[in-house]
């Protein structure tokens, strides 16, 4: 997952590494259709905007709506989560740039819906959270042979 990251700015490896924890854990989370793990990774006064536009502000807010949709609409949706861009805010603030990539439950690729997604990413007295972030549906990359 580090290869092919493009950094913007100094940050180091122990920043790059909990940053890429956290994408790491949102995508288990996902994966595993675990509303609390998921909201774990938001910090207590997070702002998210999902895929359809629905802003959630509050780590709370983010559980309640992500609860009922990873087990209902959400539930046969798995995603490999790529970071493919670091840009350091300030040392302690990274915004991550994610590339959502359909898969199967064992993590194969597979077609559905991609997504790119943009994570403000900041070190708090209790670890590394997502602080705000917006998701949004794109088309699958083009193949060229």
């Amino acid at each position: 997952m580090t290869s092919d990251i493009l950094f913007v700015g100094t940050i180091s490896p122990e920043t790059r590494a909990a940053v890429t924890g956290v994408v790491k854990a949102l995508e288990k989370a996902f994966n595993e259709k675990d509303p609390i793990a998921l909201g774990e990774r938001y910090a207590e006064n997070a702002s998210w905007t999902n895929a359809k536009g629905t802003r959630l502000d509050g780590r709370t807010a983010i559980v309640e709506f992500s609860a009922p949709a990873l087990k209902g609409f959400l539930s046969d949706s798995f995603a490999r989560y790529e970071v493919v861009k670091m840009l350091a805010i300030t040392p302690d603030v990274i915004a991550v740039n994610v590339v959502q990539t359909p898969t199967d439950s064992t993590g194969e690729p597979t077609d559905g819906p991609w997504g790119a997604t943009l994570y403000v990413i900041a070190e708090q007295a209790d670890g590394w959270h997502i602080t705000a972030g917006q998701n949004m549906a794109v088309a699958p990359p083009t193949r060229t042979a």
